[in-house]
């Protein structure tokens, strides 16, 4: 079990909080390659020499800054040359592509070697590609604005009274779905269509995983966070790198992520980039 502490403020954040990672143990995971092999000259990438990343078009704050994997700003942008600088691979090394989110996680080869765009793993996505280890734990939180009937609500209960929407495919649809009583939760294509919504007021909150909900309040004006579902014990969700299904790469990855973990890296970066729940409360 490693331990990643939260102590976080971002550039375009300033909210602080603490986050424990404690990763289970996956028994589908890759064995652990001996360290020769998980260098840049034996590791079989798309491009001979080149490690190709890819994410979701537009990248969001606090992930990625100006939508510019490139730049390394930003957590996972941070994170993915962190992992490249273990496999031995320079910023120049590296290359970027735009995938759809759901097009990342279908069955199919990819046009990526590794892909960051804040995908949980779940059961069910492992089916399809493989995951790393993973390199940071979220809860789920609604944001509301305070012309909206949700702008009133401070428990799970009050939720399933009022009008919730999220971004399709996501985990933050999901938990919309667990709490809202069995009302029908709207669904959109990205983020910034679920943000027009709730501007127009077509739906009263919001889903979207924590950090995700800071980046969001900073940029609409009066928005609040109403609150963060808790983690189930044992079950925390976890974003993971993900890969080709059955990559060569896989294996590597996860030894890199782990690596950081271990050295405090995850801890640096997550510090220096994402929100944590200070202003966020748990959802009784």
């Amino acid at each position: 079990m490693r331990t990643f502490p939260i102590l976080v403020a971002g550039p375009a954040l300033t909210a602080l909080a603490v986050l424990s990672a404690c990763a289970p143990a996956d028994e589908s995971a890759p064995s652990t390659p001996a360290a020769q092999t998980c260098q840049k000259d034996a590791l079989p990438t798309l491009t001979e020499g080149v490690l190709t990343f890819a994410t979701d078009q537009p990248a969001y704050q606090p992930w990625f800054i100006n939508d510019d994997p490139a730049n390394g700003q930003g957590f996972e942008a941070a994170v993915a040359y962190a992992v490249a600088g273990k496999l031995g691979y320079t910023k120049e090394d590296v290359r970027w592509e735009r995938v759809p989110f759901n097009s990342a996680i279908a069955p199919g080869p990819k046009n990526f070697d590794a892909n960051l765009s804040e995908f949980s793993i779940t059961d069910e996505r492992k089916q399809a590609v493989d995951f790393s280890s993973p390199y940071f734990d979220v809860t789920q939180a609604f944001i509301t604005l305070p012309s909206s009937p949700a702008a009133s609500v401070t428990t799970l209960e009050g939720l399933r009274d009022v009008r919730l929407g999220a971004q399709v495919g996501t985990t933050s649809y999901e938990a919309a779905e667990k709490v809202s009583g069995g009302s029908e939760v709207s669904v959109y294509n990205n983020n910034e269509d679920a943000k027009a919504a709730l501007v127009s007021g077509q739906i009263d909150a919001l889903a979207l995983d924590l950090p995700t909900a800071f980046a969001v309040q900073m940029e609409l004006a009066d928005s609040k966070i109403i609150g963060q579902l808790p983690s189930e014990p044992g079950n925390a969700e976890q974003f993971g790198i993900v890969l080709d299904k059955g990559s060569a790469l896989t294996a590597c990855v996860s030894q890199a992520v782990d690596q950081l973990g271990d050295e405090g890296v995850l801890f640096r970066l997550q510090k220096e980039w994402l929100a944590g729940p200070g202003a966020a409360p748990f959802l009784p």
